[in-house]
């Protein structure tokens, strides 16, 4: 803009900087940690989150009516919440974003609470708190649905970790007998039996609710030989809300962001039907039936806080607090699903709930949902509400029948790349909630656990590795090793691992015979040559790279490793024998 002024018979022309009178840009959704103490009493928070909604971490989750006005030095913010967990009566926060939208100062006020905030902002610096909204909002129908493209923030995650937590952690019992890597590539829906066996013998601690109502089984006989034919699962209730009482989420999310995960993903309910989250949609047939502590809000706020992104798991298909078993083969899953509109309202609720409250960044349903349901519908919900979020296949009894994101093959490994974005689930053992019968000699190695996280990331995949923390919320020695062995070797090898694709094949060997597993960084730049075994002084020859490279170092490693080649095979030499590693990594310079 040009302003004329006239001064002494001259003409001056004044220039305005472009933009000088350009409307501020408000500040983003961001999570601010508190200088002080916790806000809030019983289940105080040390994170309050300001955006489109806003909330003080469990003592008041997300929610509340905001109202947000941007100056050229603040965003001034006014939040009002109706009533919150951590409060009495109806609660305000009015205050301002400044220092560039870095701090957070103002007040809370609640009857007979008044604190100061004074709080530092979460600067993760990569969208986690805060995403685009699509310039087209979705519509619950498979052509809108298709139009979504999978987040990069998944493809180059890699590592995530998930969390089977709950009532099933006061007996604490399965057998180790079965593995289910025999089982879960298709064997369950082989005739005559359709799994029996596997029903009957399952490793799944979780599953125990279920396995006690089949007439013979060993879990059967031994709940009444230590419990009394007449304990009913839903009597350790009390057991656990009780030692649960001591869970720190800080003490997960810490150990989680030891072991380099990128994500998070919490069963929020599994079959037996208890929700860890103090649901407002009501329950069906049994009142009541979850925790009061917001398990999922502590979490995904101590989570965040460490720039991970949390998910949440939600067993759509099964529900028995609605509908019990036992599922004896797999064709008994089509007769034990609820099917009744009270339970479709009751699922789809506390899915629209948890989307709304928690904002998760992925959707992890299991075994399927009512097929009278409208999918599609939540679908849209969700992406419009977290347009970066991912959703698994499990929205069907038979995975992938319907809009998906990526596939959960369970304890199976891929043969070769995979075209479609994959996430291998599976525990450390050969279950997934705390199983007392299991020791560390029946849990994979740290070793394994790196190898195996290797081979799926080279062949296009993310794994998720659960952990199973014991009923008072401690998880095991032996699994925190492992991951702080995980988080160990990828703070040497990560950038093998974290934002890569795969290269024109997964899978190689030495001369030796040590098997190698291939991942290329996403500019093509370099080529990841991971051995998985024992490397000495000397040569090594990697078999059928096909080209020279312009050169070559090891992660961890000081200066460049002489290469040379013989036909398609590279020739490396080390001077020394590097350090013991589950793998070594070599990066091959492209271009």
């Amino acid at each position: 803009m040009r302003r004329r002024l006239r001064a002494l018979g001259l003409v001056f022309v004044l220039a305005i900087p472009p933009g000088a009178h350009a409307r501020p840009v408000p500040c983003p959704d961001a999570q601010y940690v508190l200088a002080g103490g916790p806000l809030g009493t019983g289940v105080g928070s040390q994170t309050i989150e300001i955006g489109a909604r806003a909330g003080i971490g469990a003592a008041c989750p997300l929610g509340g009516t905001v109202s947000r006005r941007t100056s050229a030095r603040a965003t001034a913010v006014s939040v009002r919440w109706d009533s919150c967990p951590g409060f009495t009566g109806r609660v305000r926060f009015k205050g301002r974003v400044v220092d560039g939208c870095t701090h957070l100062v103002g007040t809370v006020r609640a009857p007979g609470v008044r604190a100061s905030v004074d709080a530092a902002r979460v600067d993760c610096g990569d969208g986690i708190l805060e995403a685009t909204a699509p310039a087209i909002p979705y519509v619950g129908t498979t052509d809108s649905l298709a139009t979504h493209v999978l987040p990069r923030w998944f493809d180059d995650a890699k590592f995530g970790i998930m969390i089977h937590w709950g009532i099933f952690d006061v007996p604490a019992w399965a057998e180790t007998v079965i593995d289910p890597a025999d089982w879960l590539g298709g064997q369950l829906l082989q005739p005559p039996d359709y799994g029996r066996e596997f029903f009957t013998h399952i490793p799944y601690v979780e599953w125990y609710q279920n396995t006690i109502l089949i007439d013979g089984s060993p879990a059967q006989q031994h709940h009444v030989a230590t419990y009394g034919a007449s304990f009913a699962y839903e009597g350790f209730r009390p057991q656990f809300e009780t030692q649960a009482a001591s869970w720190s989420p800080d003490a997960w999310a810490d150990a989680f962001r030891a072991a380099r995960a990128r994500y998070v993903v919490l069963v929020t309910k599994h079959h037996d039907g208890f929700a860890l989250w103090p649901t407002a949609v009501p329950h069906p047939t049994r009142a009541g039936w979850h925790y009061a502590r917001d398990v999922v809000g502590e979490l995904s706020a101590a989570v965040r806080l460490r720039c991970m992104r949390m998910g949440l798991y939600y067993s759509g298909g099964f529900d028995w607090s609605v509908k019990p078993g036992p599922v004896e083969t797999a064709l008994d899953a089509l007769t034990v699903m609820p099917q009744t509109p009270e339970y479709i309202a009751y699922a789809d609720g506390q899915w629209r709930e948890l989307i709304a409250r928690y904002r998760p960044a992925l959707l992890w349903n299991d075994i399927g949902y009512p097929p009278a349901a409208d999918p599609l519908s939540l679908f849209a919900t969700y992406y419009n509400t977290v347009p970066d979020g991912v959703i698994n296949d499990r929205f069907t009894i038979l995975p992938g029948q319907t809009h998906h994101d990526y596939s959960t093959p369970e304890f199976t490994v891929l043969k070769d790349i995979s075209a479609e974005k994959f996430e291998t689930v599976r525990g450390m053992g050969r279950g997934f909630g705390y199983n007392q019968n299991e020791s560390d000699a029946d849990l994979d190695s740290a070793e394994t656990l790196v190898r195996l996280l290797v081979d799926v990331v080279s062949k296009n995949g993310n794994l998720l590795l659960n952990v199973g923390p014991k009923a008072d919320g401690s998880i095991p020695p032996e699994q925190i090793h492992r991951l702080q062995a995980i988080g160990a070797w990828l703070d040497v090898n990560g950038a093998a691992i974290f934002g890569t694709r795969p290269w024109t094949h997964a899978a190689g060997v030495t001369g030796d015979a040590l098997p190698v597993g291939f991942t290329a960084a996403a500019d093509g730049r370099t080529l990841y040559a991971i051995v998985l075994g024992t490397v000495g002084a000397g040569e090594i020859t990697l078999k059928d790279v096909g080209f020279k490279p312009k050169a070559v170092r090891l992660l961890g490693g000081a200066g460049r490793v002489p290469a040379s080649v013989s036909g398609a095979d590279l020739r490396l030499t080390l001077r020394a024998a590097p350090p013991a590693a589950p793998a070594y990594v070599f990066a091959l310079t492209v271009r």
